[in-house]
């Protein structure tokens, strides 16, 4: 059992989370079919592809990683929370500095969602 929560998101604009209540930060989980270790596997794979991105932090059902941003070398903080009752990945998706993010954060984790809603 994971021990970890996703914190909340701040009130600046640049996090979004599965479970914020806000429009503004709201962001729907992603679902899997798969069995927990397979759909973790699966993810970590897809954002292992993406660039400037490292893991952190893993345990059984959670998972974090750092993005750093191209330009600036903004460092963005992505954790994923695997909720095998339910086949829900809940994930939240912030800017470690700075206010707004210019939908960075959202826009990522839409381009994860398209990627890993055909193999979870």
């Amino acid at each position: 059992m994971s021990s970890h929560t996703l914190a909340p998101c701040p009130s600046s604009p640049n996090c979004v989370s599965t479970q914020a209540q806000d429009e503004g930060h709201a962001i729907a989980p992603f679902r899997y079919r798969k069995s927990k270790a397979e759909a973790k596997e699966s993810l970590k794979a897809i954002v292992r592809a993406m660039p400037r991105t490292k893991l952190v932090e893993e345990d059984e059902s959670y998972l974090r990683y750092e993005f750093t941003s191209l330009l600036f070398r903004f460092v963005d903080d992505v954790e994923f929370l695997f909720d095998d009752d339910t086949k829900i990945i809940h994930f939240r998706s912030a800017s470690r500095t700075g206010y707004g993010d210019l939908g960075v954060n959202r826009k990522r984790m839409e381009e994860i969602r398209s990627l890993v809603e055909r193999t979870l």
